[in-house]
C-alpha cells in the first residue's frame, strides 16, 4: 500500500528516548525519529554510513556536527545532508527533537 497513516505504523524502541518510525520502497528508505531524553550536555558519538543521507528537523533544536565542516546550530525547518562514509552526530538543545531522515539506498541494519 503507497499510504501510510502515523498512528497505523508501529514505532520501534531503539533505546529509551529514541523510538524511530520507517517507510520504504525498494530503493528509497525515510525515518522519522523521535528524540524524548534532551538536551543532553555532550553529543552523541560520531558515526557514518554507506547511504546517502538527508534531514529534515520536524521538531525542537539540535547541533548538528559532521566531518570536515563546522558545526551548525539547526531548528525545526532547518535541513542537511551527509555524504556516504562521513562521520557525523548530533547533540539535543530541546526535549524533544523530531528528524526526518532520508537514504538511498536502504538502511538494511534499520529493517
Amino acid at each position: 500500500m503507497p499510504v501510510l497513516k502515523f498512528d497505523d505504523v508501529e514505532a520501534e524502541v531503539v533505546r529509551p528516548g529514541l523510538q524511530r518510525k520507517i517507510i520504504h520502497t525498494g530503493e528509497l528508505m525515510t525515518v522519522l525519529i523521535d528524540f524524548t531524553d534532551g538536551p543532553w550536555d555532550e553529543k552523541e558519538p560520531p558515526h557514518s554510513h554507506p547511504h546517502a543521507q538527508t534531514s529534515y528537523v520536524a521538531e525542537g533544536e539540535i547541533i548538528f556536527y559532521c566531518e570536515g565542516e563546522d558545526e551548525q546550530h539547526l531548528k525545526k525547518g532547518d535541513m542537511f545532508y551527509v555524504y556516504p562514509h562521513k562521520n557525523h552526530t548530533v547533540k539535543l538543545l530541546t526535549k524533544h527533537v523530531r528528524l526526518i531522515d532520508s537514504f538511498s539506498p536502504l538502511r538494511e541494519d534499520f529493517l
